[in-house]
């Protein structure tokens, strides 16, 4: 089991990589808790879902650049972070994983080191000391590739706000034990034309 259909199976709609984005954000990374600091941006439609359609890497990291030039022109009570998707890109996670590295030097190279960090997702995400299906890899494990561009400043508030940052991961822990694989299963994550509920509403999204 992976938690999420393998990244580049078949050809994804850009609508429907956005969508089935937003449904993981609600019901795991909102709905679990996953992220604390989550919901209140998402909420304030101030999250930018921005999809690369192609599969070439050196075309993912083009699309990088211009997603964090992009927000950081971008007033923060507009555009507070950006999830940038690539569905039919890196279907092996180790392979995107590779990538990261030069995502980061991307970022140096822009003058941007300390301005925004770069987090990363993926379908089958594993943790270097964890096992294939760990339950510890959920917490990573999004729908599609996908890079996530977040401001330092934003980051700092949240920590700030939160009474013990450093307890996170083990509540997260704690909560997907007690969801297990089935629990997971069970979020619907996996449905290809997936209906969201109409309470949050839709932030905005582009095509790269």
């Amino acid at each position: 089991m992976t938690g999420a259909p393998e990244a580049g199976a078949s050809a994804i709609p850009d609508a429907t990589a956005v969508v089935r984005t937003r449904l993981w954000l609600e019901r795991a990374v909102i709905g679990l808790n996953l992220c604390p600091f989550a919901k209140s941006v998402y909420v304030k439609s101030q999250v930018h879902f921005a999809v690369y359609a192609g599969d070439d890497p050196q075309g993912l990291l083009d699309a990088l650049v211009l997603e964090l030039g992009a927000l950081n022109e971008a007033d923060p009570e507009q555009r507070d972070t950006t999830l940038l998707i690539a569905p039919a890109c890196f279907p092996d996670f180790w392979d995107f994983n590779a990538l990261l590295p030069r995502a980061d030097k991307l970022l140096r190279k822009a003058g941007l080191e300390g301005v925004f960090q770069i987090a990363s997702f993926h379908p089958r995400y594993q943790f270097m000391d964890a096992d294939a299906e760990a339950l510890s890899n959920y917490t990573n494990r999004a729908p599609f590739p996908t890079l996530h561009l977040l401001r330092e400043s934003s980051i700092d508030l949240a920590v700030q706000a939160f009474a013990h940052p450093e307890l996170i991961y083990e509540k997260n822990m704690q909560t997907l034990e007690r969801l297990g694989h089935a629990g997971w299963a069970a979020l619907g994550l996996d449905d290809a034309n997936p209906s969201l509920p109409a309470v949050i509403p839709g932030p905005t999204s582009t095509q790269l």
